[in-house]
Protein backbone atom coordinates (compact mmCIF):
# COMPACT_ATOMS: atom_id res chain seq x y z
CA UNK A 1 0.00 0.00 0.00
CA UNK A 2 1.63 3.59 -1.30
CA UNK A 3 2.23 6.03 1.48
CA UNK A 4 -0.22 8.56 -0.34
CA UNK A 5 -3.10 6.04 0.02
CA UNK A 6 -2.25 5.41 4.00
CA UNK A 7 -2.77 9.34 4.20
CA UNK A 8 -6.11 9.48 2.26
CA UNK A 9 -7.11 6.33 4.52
CA UNK A 10 -5.93 8.21 8.06
CA UNK A 11 -7.74 11.59 6.63
CA UNK A 12 -10.61 9.64 6.32
CA UNK A 13 -10.35 7.26 9.35
CA UNK A 14 -9.31 10.93 11.78
CA UNK A 15 -9.96 13.33 10.06
CA UNK A 16 -12.68 15.26 7.39
CA UNK A 17 -11.73 14.17 4.34
CA UNK A 18 -14.59 11.81 2.33
CA UNK A 19 -14.18 8.02 2.47
CA UNK A 20 -12.73 6.19 0.18
CA UNK A 21 -11.23 2.38 -1.10
CA UNK A 22 -7.79 2.14 -1.72
CA UNK A 23 -8.20 0.20 -5.19
CA UNK A 24 -8.17 2.44 -7.90
CA UNK A 25 -10.04 0.21 -10.15
CA UNK A 26 -13.19 0.93 -8.12
CA UNK A 27 -15.96 3.05 -9.78
CA UNK A 28 -16.04 6.80 -8.60
CA UNK A 29 -18.29 7.44 -5.16
CA UNK A 30 -19.86 10.30 -4.60
CA UNK A 31 -19.23 11.59 -0.85
CA UNK A 32 -22.64 11.82 -0.21
CA UNK A 33 -23.00 8.30 -0.98
CA UNK A 34 -19.99 7.29 1.10
CA UNK A 35 -20.87 8.91 4.29
CA UNK A 36 -24.31 6.74 4.36
CA UNK A 37 -22.35 3.64 2.91
CA UNK A 38 -20.24 4.23 6.44
CA UNK A 39 -23.14 4.49 8.51
CA UNK A 40 -24.98 2.14 6.56
CA UNK A 41 -21.94 -0.55 7.47
CA UNK A 42 -22.14 0.77 11.86
CA UNK A 43 -25.40 -0.33 11.76
CA UNK A 44 -25.08 -3.85 9.91
CA UNK A 45 -21.99 -4.75 12.71
CA UNK A 46 -24.19 -3.56 15.38
CA UNK A 47 -27.48 -5.45 14.22
CA UNK A 48 -25.07 -8.58 13.92
CA UNK A 49 -23.86 -8.72 17.25
CA UNK A 50 -27.60 -8.18 18.19
CA UNK A 51 -28.84 -11.24 16.33
CA UNK A 52 -25.24 -13.18 17.66
CA UNK A 53 -26.37 -12.63 21.19
CA UNK A 54 -29.72 -14.04 20.40
CA UNK A 55 -28.75 -17.18 18.78
CA UNK A 56 -28.52 -20.20 21.22
CA UNK A 57 -26.18 -21.95 18.94
CA UNK A 58 -23.55 -19.06 19.17
CA UNK A 59 -23.87 -19.17 22.98
CA UNK A 60 -23.06 -23.29 22.88
CA UNK A 61 -20.13 -22.90 20.38
CA UNK A 62 -18.43 -20.54 22.31
CA UNK A 63 -19.22 -22.40 25.44
CA UNK A 64 -17.64 -25.58 23.70
CA UNK A 65 -14.97 -24.76 21.94
CA UNK A 66 -13.37 -21.89 23.91
CA UNK A 67 -10.20 -22.31 26.48
CA UNK A 68 -11.06 -21.33 29.73
CA UNK A 69 -14.49 -19.90 28.76
CA UNK A 70 -16.02 -19.70 32.31
CA UNK A 71 -12.78 -17.96 33.84
CA UNK A 72 -13.07 -15.15 30.84
CA UNK A 73 -16.60 -14.90 31.57
CA UNK A 74 -16.06 -14.26 35.60
CA UNK A 75 -13.15 -11.72 34.51
CA UNK A 76 -15.09 -9.81 32.36
CA UNK A 77 -18.16 -9.73 35.18
CA UNK A 78 -20.38 -11.42 32.94
CA UNK A 79 -21.57 -13.66 34.80
CA UNK A 80 -20.48 -17.47 35.10
CA UNK A 81 -21.67 -18.57 31.50
CA UNK A 82 -21.99 -14.79 30.28
CA UNK A 83 -25.37 -15.21 30.77
CA UNK A 84 -25.18 -11.01 30.85
CA UNK A 85 -23.82 -11.05 27.37
CA UNK A 86 -26.82 -13.48 25.68
CA UNK A 87 -30.85 -12.76 25.64
CA UNK A 88 -33.11 -9.95 24.92
CA UNK A 89 -31.50 -7.82 27.62
CA UNK A 90 -27.84 -7.96 26.03
CA UNK A 91 -29.70 -6.89 22.93
CA UNK A 92 -31.81 -3.95 24.75
CA UNK A 93 -28.50 -2.63 26.09
CA UNK A 94 -26.54 -2.89 22.87
CA UNK A 95 -29.79 -1.23 20.62
CA UNK A 96 -29.76 1.46 23.51
CA UNK A 97 -25.87 2.00 22.54
CA UNK A 98 -26.61 2.21 19.02
CA UNK A 99 -30.12 4.00 18.82
CA UNK A 100 -28.65 7.03 21.56
CA UNK A 101 -25.54 7.20 18.84
CA UNK A 102 -27.71 7.86 16.07
CA UNK A 103 -29.74 9.81 17.92
CA UNK A 104 -26.65 12.51 19.56
CA UNK A 105 -26.00 12.64 15.44
CA UNK A 106 -29.31 13.48 14.83
CA UNK A 107 -29.87 16.41 17.45
CA UNK A 108 -26.08 17.60 16.25
CA UNK A 109 -27.09 17.56 12.54
CA UNK A 110 -30.09 19.36 12.43
CA UNK A 111 -31.06 22.07 10.23
CA UNK A 112 -27.45 21.57 8.55
CA UNK A 113 -27.88 23.27 4.93
CA UNK A 114 -24.17 24.14 3.63
CA UNK A 115 -21.82 20.94 3.86
CA UNK A 116 -19.06 23.33 5.14
CA UNK A 117 -19.86 24.12 8.75
CA UNK A 118 -18.17 22.27 11.40
CA UNK A 119 -20.90 19.96 11.42
CA UNK A 120 -21.15 18.58 8.47
CA UNK A 121 -17.50 17.54 8.46
CA UNK A 122 -18.21 15.25 11.97
CA UNK A 123 -21.01 13.99 9.92
CA UNK A 124 -18.74 13.16 6.65
CA UNK A 125 -15.40 12.48 8.61
CA UNK A 126 -13.54 10.86 11.51
CA UNK A 127 -14.71 7.26 11.06
CA UNK A 128 -12.21 5.41 13.23
CA UNK A 129 -13.38 7.76 16.14
CA UNK A 130 -16.93 7.44 15.63
CA UNK A 131 -16.57 3.85 15.16
CA UNK A 132 -14.81 4.18 19.13
CA UNK A 133 -17.25 6.54 20.20
CA UNK A 134 -20.37 3.83 18.99
CA UNK A 135 -18.84 0.84 20.50
CA UNK A 136 -18.13 2.94 24.10
CA UNK A 137 -21.56 3.55 24.38
CA UNK A 138 -22.85 -0.29 23.54
CA UNK A 139 -20.29 -1.29 25.71
CA UNK A 140 -21.54 1.74 28.65
CA UNK A 141 -24.73 0.54 28.49
CA UNK A 142 -24.34 -2.38 30.52
CA UNK A 143 -23.38 -0.23 33.29
CA UNK A 144 -26.81 1.22 33.73
CA UNK A 145 -27.92 1.10 37.48
CA UNK A 146 -31.13 -0.25 38.18
CA UNK A 147 -31.43 -2.44 35.01
CA UNK A 148 -34.96 -3.59 35.47
CA UNK A 149 -36.39 0.01 35.50
CA UNK A 150 -34.26 0.50 32.31
CA UNK A 151 -35.38 -2.50 30.75
CA UNK A 152 -39.05 -2.10 31.24
CA UNK A 153 -39.00 1.46 30.30
CA UNK A 154 -36.59 0.84 27.43
CA UNK A 155 -39.10 -1.49 26.05
CA UNK A 156 -41.75 0.68 25.57
CA UNK A 157 -39.48 3.01 23.87
CA UNK A 158 -38.21 0.59 21.46
CA UNK A 159 -41.98 -0.17 20.98
CA UNK A 160 -42.83 3.51 20.05
CA UNK A 161 -40.20 3.69 17.60
CA UNK A 162 -40.59 0.49 15.89
CA UNK A 163 -44.35 1.15 15.36
CA UNK A 164 -43.15 4.93 14.03
CA UNK A 165 -40.26 2.82 11.76
CA UNK A 166 -43.42 0.38 10.13
CA UNK A 167 -44.99 3.83 9.18
CA UNK A 168 -42.11 5.43 7.26
CA UNK A 169 -42.11 2.10 5.51
CA UNK A 170 -45.97 2.54 4.60
CA UNK A 171 -45.48 5.89 3.54
CA UNK A 172 -42.87 5.87 1.16
CA UNK A 173 -44.66 2.22 0.00
CA UNK A 174 -47.53 4.74 -1.46
CA UNK A 175 -44.81 6.99 -2.36
CA UNK A 176 -43.51 4.58 -4.67
CA UNK A 177 -46.46 3.66 -6.17
CA UNK A 178 -47.57 7.28 -6.97
CA UNK A 179 -43.83 7.73 -8.61
CA UNK A 180 -43.97 5.01 -10.57
CA UNK A 181 -47.50 5.90 -12.15
CA UNK A 182 -46.79 9.53 -12.08
CA UNK A 183 -43.19 8.85 -14.12
CA UNK A 184 -44.90 6.59 -17.02
CA UNK A 185 -47.47 8.60 -16.99
CA UNK A 186 -45.22 11.57 -18.28
CA UNK A 187 -44.26 9.17 -21.18
CA UNK A 188 -47.44 8.57 -22.26
CA UNK A 189 -46.98 12.44 -23.73
CA UNK A 190 -44.50 11.99 -26.09
CA UNK A 191 -44.76 7.88 -26.76
CA UNK A 192 -47.97 6.46 -26.84
CA UNK A 193 -46.12 2.33 -25.76
CA UNK A 194 -46.19 3.55 -22.04
CA UNK A 195 -49.76 2.90 -21.99
CA UNK A 196 -48.89 -0.56 -23.03
CA UNK A 197 -46.38 -0.79 -20.18
CA UNK A 198 -48.83 0.70 -17.55
CA UNK A 199 -52.04 -1.91 -18.76
CA UNK A 200 -48.89 -4.92 -18.67
CA UNK A 201 -47.62 -3.39 -15.27
CA UNK A 202 -51.08 -3.19 -14.12
CA UNK A 203 -52.05 -6.61 -15.09
CA UNK A 204 -48.99 -8.31 -13.85
CA UNK A 205 -49.71 -6.46 -10.72
CA UNK A 206 -53.35 -8.09 -10.43
CA UNK A 207 -52.44 -11.55 -11.22
CA UNK A 208 -49.91 -11.37 -8.41
CA UNK A 209 -52.63 -9.93 -6.07
CA UNK A 210 -55.33 -12.78 -7.72
CA UNK A 211 -53.07 -15.22 -7.04
CA UNK A 212 -51.60 -14.81 -3.95
CA UNK A 213 -55.30 -14.52 -2.66
CA UNK A 214 -56.06 -17.80 -3.98
CA UNK A 215 -53.26 -19.77 -2.82
CA UNK A 216 -53.80 -18.44 0.33
CA UNK A 217 -57.14 -19.82 0.87
CA UNK A 218 -56.48 -23.18 -0.90
CA UNK A 219 -53.27 -23.54 1.68
CA UNK A 220 -53.99 -22.15 5.23
CA UNK A 221 -58.04 -22.55 5.13
CA UNK A 222 -60.25 -25.90 5.46
CA UNK A 223 -63.65 -26.66 6.02
CA UNK A 224 -63.50 -26.67 9.41
CA UNK A 225 -61.67 -24.49 11.71
CA UNK A 226 -59.47 -21.69 10.16
CA UNK A 227 -61.73 -19.13 11.44
CA UNK A 228 -59.26 -16.50 11.64
CA UNK A 229 -57.51 -17.48 8.14
CA UNK A 230 -61.05 -17.11 6.45
CA UNK A 231 -62.04 -14.05 8.22
CA UNK A 232 -58.68 -12.10 7.00
CA UNK A 233 -58.64 -13.51 4.17
CA UNK A 234 -61.92 -11.90 2.99
CA UNK A 235 -61.00 -8.83 4.80
CA UNK A 236 -58.25 -7.56 2.97
CA UNK A 237 -59.33 -9.03 -0.23
CA UNK A 238 -62.23 -6.86 -0.09
CA UNK A 239 -59.89 -3.84 0.93
CA UNK A 240 -58.04 -4.48 -2.37
CA UNK A 241 -61.05 -4.29 -4.42
CA UNK A 242 -62.16 -1.48 -2.16
CA UNK A 243 -59.13 0.64 -3.01
CA UNK A 244 -59.35 -0.22 -6.69
CA UNK A 245 -63.08 0.79 -6.91
CA UNK A 246 -62.07 4.29 -5.06
CA UNK A 247 -58.75 4.83 -7.38
CA UNK A 248 -61.26 4.54 -10.71
CA UNK A 249 -64.38 6.27 -9.52
CA UNK A 250 -64.91 9.50 -11.15
CA UNK A 251 -65.13 12.11 -8.16
CA UNK A 252 -61.51 10.91 -7.03
CA UNK A 253 -60.56 10.96 -10.96
CA UNK A 254 -62.21 14.52 -10.98
CA UNK A 255 -59.56 16.10 -8.44
CA UNK A 256 -56.50 13.51 -9.33
CA UNK A 257 -56.50 12.47 -13.00
CA UNK A 258 -52.85 10.66 -12.58
CA UNK A 259 -54.88 8.29 -10.02
CA UNK A 260 -55.34 4.73 -11.50
CA UNK A 261 -55.50 0.90 -11.19
CA UNK A 262 -51.51 0.80 -11.32
CA UNK A 263 -51.02 2.46 -7.74
CA UNK A 264 -53.71 0.14 -6.30
CA UNK A 265 -51.96 -2.67 -8.02
CA UNK A 266 -49.03 -2.22 -6.17
CA UNK A 267 -50.86 -1.57 -2.65
CA UNK A 268 -52.72 -4.80 -3.08
CA UNK A 269 -49.60 -6.78 -3.53
CA UNK A 270 -48.21 -5.51 -0.76
CA UNK A 271 -51.38 -5.96 1.36
CA UNK A 272 -51.14 -9.78 0.07
CA UNK A 273 -47.87 -9.87 1.26
CA UNK A 274 -48.45 -8.63 4.72
CA UNK A 275 -51.29 -11.38 4.92
CA UNK A 276 -48.94 -14.46 3.67
CA UNK A 277 -46.26 -13.27 5.87
CA UNK A 278 -49.04 -12.44 9.12
CA UNK A 279 -50.55 -16.13 8.29
CA UNK A 280 -46.85 -17.56 8.50
CA UNK A 281 -46.71 -15.96 11.88
CA UNK A 282 -49.58 -17.12 14.00
CA UNK A 283 -49.32 -19.52 16.01
CA UNK A 284 -50.63 -22.90 14.47
CA UNK A 285 -54.05 -24.13 15.64
CA UNK A 286 -54.67 -27.77 17.05
CA UNK A 287 -57.30 -30.40 16.91
CA UNK A 288 -57.97 -33.97 17.81
CA UNK A 289 -57.68 -36.10 14.90
CA UNK A 290 -60.25 -39.38 14.71
CA UNK A 291 -57.77 -40.66 16.39
CA UNK A 292 -57.94 -38.55 19.42
CA UNK A 293 -54.39 -37.26 18.46
CA UNK A 294 -53.33 -33.75 18.11
CA UNK A 295 -53.15 -32.50 14.19
CA UNK A 296 -51.83 -29.25 13.67
CA UNK A 297 -54.27 -27.63 10.72
CA UNK A 298 -54.53 -23.93 8.71
CA UNK A 299 -50.74 -24.19 7.78
CA UNK A 300 -49.32 -25.75 4.21
CA UNK A 301 -49.52 -29.59 4.11
CA UNK A 302 -46.27 -29.77 2.24
CA UNK A 303 -44.49 -27.74 5.11
CA UNK A 304 -45.36 -30.42 7.50
CA UNK A 305 -42.93 -33.80 7.98
CA UNK A 306 -40.23 -32.29 5.62
CA UNK A 307 -36.69 -32.15 7.44
CA UNK A 308 -35.64 -28.66 6.94
CA UNK A 309 -32.31 -27.01 7.94
CA UNK A 310 -33.79 -24.21 10.47
CA UNK A 311 -30.46 -22.31 11.21
CA UNK A 312 -30.26 -21.83 7.04
CA UNK A 313 -33.95 -20.96 6.56
CA UNK A 314 -33.55 -18.12 9.95
CA UNK A 315 -30.40 -17.51 8.63
CA UNK A 316 -31.61 -16.31 4.74
CA UNK A 317 -34.62 -15.18 6.28
CA UNK A 318 -33.02 -12.78 8.32
CA UNK A 319 -30.44 -11.39 6.23
CA UNK A 320 -33.63 -11.02 3.72
CA UNK A 321 -35.17 -8.58 6.63
CA UNK A 322 -32.54 -6.72 7.12
CA UNK A 323 -31.55 -5.69 3.63
CA UNK A 324 -34.90 -4.45 3.23
CA UNK A 325 -34.70 -2.20 6.55
CA UNK A 326 -31.10 -0.95 5.57
CA UNK A 327 -32.52 -0.48 1.37
CA UNK A 328 -36.08 1.71 3.42
CA UNK A 329 -33.41 3.84 5.95
CA UNK A 330 -31.32 4.71 2.87
CA UNK A 331 -34.14 5.39 0.66
CA UNK A 332 -36.07 7.16 2.33
CA UNK A 333 -33.31 10.17 3.16
CA UNK A 334 -33.42 11.53 -0.34
CA UNK A 335 -35.35 15.17 -1.22
CA UNK A 336 -38.07 13.07 -2.35
CA UNK A 337 -39.06 11.02 0.27
CA UNK A 338 -38.57 13.36 3.20
CA UNK A 339 -41.26 15.66 1.11
CA UNK A 340 -43.20 12.40 0.44
CA UNK A 341 -43.27 12.28 4.58
CA UNK A 342 -44.99 15.31 4.69
CA UNK A 343 -47.67 14.59 2.23
CA UNK A 344 -45.83 16.25 -0.90
CA UNK A 345 -46.07 13.97 -3.92
CA UNK A 346 -45.39 16.19 -6.50
CA UNK A 347 -42.98 15.36 -9.52
CA UNK A 348 -40.76 17.90 -12.06
CA UNK A 349 -42.60 18.97 -15.01
CA UNK A 350 -39.89 18.14 -16.74
CA UNK A 351 -39.68 14.31 -15.51
CA UNK A 352 -38.51 12.00 -17.99
CA UNK A 353 -40.09 8.76 -17.95
CA UNK A 354 -37.64 5.49 -17.44
CA UNK A 355 -38.43 2.01 -17.23
CA UNK A 356 -35.95 1.95 -13.67
CA UNK A 357 -37.58 5.61 -12.52
CA UNK A 358 -36.51 4.89 -9.45
CA UNK A 359 -32.90 5.96 -10.32
CA UNK A 360 -32.57 9.13 -10.88
CA UNK A 361 -30.10 10.96 -13.11
CA UNK A 362 -27.12 12.26 -11.95
CA UNK A 363 -27.76 15.77 -12.56
CA UNK A 364 -24.93 18.47 -11.61
CA UNK A 365 -23.01 15.76 -10.59
CA UNK A 366 -20.62 15.38 -13.05
CA UNK A 367 -20.62 19.50 -12.59
CA UNK A 368 -18.80 19.51 -9.24
CA UNK A 369 -15.80 19.07 -7.93
CA UNK A 370 -13.97 15.80 -8.75
CA UNK A 371 -11.20 15.38 -5.95
CA UNK A 372 -8.78 11.94 -6.29
CA UNK A 373 -6.90 10.48 -3.74
CA UNK A 374 -3.74 9.44 -5.31
CA UNK A 375 -3.25 5.57 -5.44
CA UNK A 376 -7.00 5.33 -4.37
CA UNK A 377 -10.62 5.48 -5.62
CA UNK A 378 -11.75 8.51 -6.88
CA UNK A 379 -14.46 10.58 -4.99
CA UNK A 380 -17.30 13.38 -6.46
CA UNK A 381 -17.78 16.20 -4.32
CA UNK A 382 -21.42 16.10 -4.25
CA UNK A 383 -22.54 18.57 -1.60
CA UNK A 384 -20.34 21.98 -2.61
CA UNK A 385 -23.71 23.86 -3.60
CA UNK A 386 -25.44 22.31 -0.40
CA UNK A 387 -26.42 19.10 0.48
CA UNK A 388 -28.09 16.53 -1.16
CA UNK A 389 -29.63 14.91 2.16
CA UNK A 390 -31.18 16.04 5.26
CA UNK A 391 -28.44 14.57 7.95
CA UNK A 392 -30.79 14.72 10.72
CA UNK A 393 -33.75 13.08 8.94
CA UNK A 394 -31.34 10.67 7.76
CA UNK A 395 -29.68 9.78 11.51
CA UNK A 396 -33.64 9.98 13.02
CA UNK A 397 -34.81 6.62 10.25
CA UNK A 398 -31.43 5.10 11.62
CA UNK A 399 -32.31 5.74 14.98
CA UNK A 400 -36.32 4.37 14.15
CA UNK A 401 -34.58 1.39 12.39
CA UNK A 402 -32.14 0.31 15.27
CA UNK A 403 -35.36 0.80 17.52
CA UNK A 404 -37.01 -1.47 15.03
CA UNK A 405 -34.21 -3.96 14.89
CA UNK A 406 -34.32 -4.29 18.83
CA UNK A 407 -38.00 -5.37 18.64
CA UNK A 408 -37.88 -7.79 15.51
CA UNK A 409 -35.11 -9.53 17.15
CA UNK A 410 -36.38 -10.08 20.23
CA UNK A 411 -40.29 -11.38 19.45
CA UNK A 412 -41.58 -7.90 20.34
CA UNK A 413 -43.56 -8.66 23.21
CA UNK A 414 -42.37 -12.07 23.62
CA UNK A 415 -38.44 -11.44 24.76
CA UNK A 416 -38.51 -13.85 27.24
CA UNK A 417 -38.43 -16.95 25.11
CA UNK A 418 -37.13 -15.40 22.22
CA UNK A 419 -34.07 -16.96 19.96
CA UNK A 420 -32.91 -15.93 17.14
CA UNK A 421 -33.04 -19.86 15.80
CA UNK A 422 -37.24 -19.10 16.50
CA UNK A 423 -37.41 -16.06 14.76
CA UNK A 424 -40.48 -17.54 12.31
CA UNK A 425 -41.78 -19.25 14.95
CA UNK A 426 -45.20 -18.28 15.39
CA UNK A 427 -46.39 -15.32 18.37
CA UNK A 428 -49.64 -13.52 18.28
CA UNK A 429 -47.67 -10.10 18.40
CA UNK A 430 -46.20 -10.17 15.35
CA UNK A 431 -49.45 -11.49 13.71
CA UNK A 432 -51.20 -8.66 15.02
CA UNK A 433 -48.33 -6.12 14.07
CA UNK A 434 -48.04 -7.53 10.66
CA UNK A 435 -51.67 -7.36 10.02
CA UNK A 436 -52.13 -3.86 11.53
CA UNK A 437 -49.64 -2.80 8.80
CA UNK A 438 -51.44 -4.01 6.24
CA UNK A 439 -54.62 -1.95 7.28
CA UNK A 440 -52.25 0.86 8.53
CA UNK A 441 -51.14 0.74 4.56
CA UNK A 442 -54.76 0.38 2.82
CA UNK A 443 -55.64 3.51 5.08
CA UNK A 444 -52.93 5.94 3.85
CA UNK A 445 -53.27 4.91 0.24
CA UNK A 446 -57.35 5.66 0.83
CA UNK A 447 -56.16 9.03 2.25
CA UNK A 448 -54.05 10.18 -0.75
CA UNK A 449 -56.95 9.64 -2.72
CA UNK A 450 -59.78 11.29 -1.21
CA UNK A 451 -58.13 14.14 0.82
CA UNK A 452 -58.39 16.89 -2.36
CA UNK A 453 -62.33 15.70 -1.87
CA UNK A 454 -61.83 15.94 1.91
CA UNK A 455 -59.84 19.25 1.94
CA UNK A 456 -60.46 21.23 -1.64
CA UNK A 457 -58.70 24.50 -0.55
CA UNK A 458 -55.27 22.39 -0.16
CA UNK A 459 -53.38 21.63 -3.17
CA UNK A 460 -52.54 17.84 -3.27
CA UNK A 461 -50.28 16.32 -6.13
CA UNK A 462 -50.32 12.82 -6.48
Amino acid sequence: MSAPCCAGQLACCCGTAACSLCCKCCPKIKQSTSTRFMYALYFILVTLICCIMMSRTVATEMKEHIPFYERICKGIQAGETCEKLVGYSAVYRVSFGMASFFFIFFLLTIKINNSKSCRAYIHNGFWFIKLLVLAAMCSGAFFIPDQDTFLNAWRYVGAAGGFLFILIQLILLVEFAHKWNKNWTAGTTHNKLWYGLLALGTLVLYSVAVGALILMAVFYTRSEGCTYNKILLGVNGGLCILISLVAISPCVQSRQPHSGLLQSGVISCYVMYLTFSSLSSKPPETILDENHKNITICVPDFSQGLPRDENLVTGLGTTLLFCCILYSCLTSTTRASSEALRGIYATPETEVARCCFCCAPDGDADTEEHVEERGGQTVIYDEKRGTVYSYAYFHFVFFLASLYVMMTVTHWFHYESAEIEKFFSGTWSIFWIKMASCWVCVLLYLWTLIAPLCCPTRQFSV
